[in-house]
């Protein structure tokens, strides 16, 4: 495999890279500090077609591939966690629309998810007793003689205040585990739909985080996406290429952290000469590039093998997993490495920190990405 970009992949990283240093870096700071919801920055985005890399043309995508949608969001994520974590998430909802959705939904939604004109999209999963255990939501959704009712609720869903269209699973019939569960596709303004307050967050503040009530929200025929009980399926799908677009955002924060620390350590002296010429700060140096250069490898890996119509569940699992490990330790040596003043906001290792601690969490936990990946060993060690 050459990961040397393409003319294509390049021109998107370019472009991910000037947007993330004109537009997203400048307001980061501020965004932390005053939280609330990037719209402006999220609008340009989609001018942009950052809100559809890895969408078809035809459907308003660009059509660039999984590659250079990874590469984009890391480039994003050096600037801003937040903006980027929202842009994953939409991205990865006109994906699932785009994978399994009839052409009626396609036509509909896709469009105006790569616009903006929905602002972005919302992947309506979790709820207080099924995080990691999908299997056990309660929301349903009781069909009708004219379509459907959604009743329930979610949890930590991300953009939950301002996104135009959500994918929601929730409980059709009665089978055990996962298999009574289907998505549907819930507009933001849906009658009965409620959006709760924004959870106050470690980090990525600039990410409204929020619970979603659903009382009696009356759906069409129309707004099934797939098939009645395989909404897991669908899930499972989405998820596996989720893990891409927050490795890629992992790895954006720990670069930026390790880059912020290579700096420093090149300007503060002690002891008369710049603190990189000593041992202790050369090997935190040494060692998260080192760490970031191998997550960089397998991200890329895993978003090749989705490009090439491959398996990649176990790639991607692997990638989230080490890349979300690392670029948190990389962000704790870049503090270390600046000392007092990385523990204050002087500095944007700090937020760094914080904003990658979550990476280790969503879209499938570390712990969550162990038993896919020791499943698939045992399952081809067994075969």
């Amino acid at each position: 495999m050459d990961f040397t970009p393409n003319e294509t992949q390049q021109l998107i990283t370019d472009s991910a890279r000037q947007f993330a240093e004109r537009v997203l870096a400048p307001r980061a700071a501020e965004l932390d500090r005053e939280g609330g919801f990037p719209r402006d920055s999220l609008a340009q985005a989609a001018e942009l077609g950052l809100l559809g890399i890895n969408v078809p043309e035809e459907l308003g995508g660009v059509e660039a591939g999984a590659v250079a949608y990874a590469l984009a969001v890391v480039e994003l994520a050096r600037a801003c966690a937040s903006t980027t974590v929202a842009m994953t998430v939409s991205n990865m909802v006109a994906e699932v629309i785009t994978y399994f959705g009839t052409e009626e939904q396609k036509t509909e939604h896709v469009p105006r998810l790569c616009s903006g004109e929905y602002v972005v999209g919302g992947f309506a999963l979790s709820e207080s007793g099924a995080g990691s255990d999908p299997g056990g939501m309660i929301t349903r959704a009781r069909k009708t003689e004219r379509g459907w009712v959604l009743s329930g609720a979610k949890l930590w869903i991300t953009s939950g205040t301002d996104a135009g269209l959500f994918v929601v699973w929730a409980r059709t019939n009665d089978a055990a585990g996962p298999r009574g569960i289907s998505a549907f596709l819930v507009r933001g303004d849906a009658p009965g739909l409620v959006r709760g307050k924004p959870e106050h967050k470690l980090g990525q503040h600039g990410s409204t985080t929020t619970p979603l009530e659903f009382h009696d929200v009356e759906l069409p025929d129309e707004a099934l996406l797939h098939e009645e009980g395989k909404g897991f399926r669908v899930a499972m799908m989405a998820l596996d290429g989720g893990r891409i677009g927050i490795s890629g955002l992992a790895l954006g924060c720990g670069s930026a952290a390790l880059a912020c620390a290579r700096d420093y350590a090149l300007e503060r002296t002690q002891f008369g000469q710049p603190i990189a010429n000593f041992q202790a700060i050369q090997w935190m140096l040494a060692d998260s590039a080192t760490e970031l250069e191998a997550a960089r490898a397998l991200v890329l890996r895993a978003a090749w093998r989705k490009e090439q119509g491959l398996q990649f569940t176990r790639e991607a699992s692997i990638a989230k997993l080490f890349t979300t490990e690392k670029a948190y330790a990389a962000c704790d040596r870049a503090i270390q490495v600046l000392g007092g003043f990385g523990y204050t906001r002087e500095f944007p290792v700090e937020r760094y920190l914080r904003d990658v601690r979550v990476t280790r969490i969503f879209e499938g936990t570390s712990e969550i990405q162990r038993i896919v990946i020791s499943r698939d060993i045992i399952r081809r060690f067994d075969s």
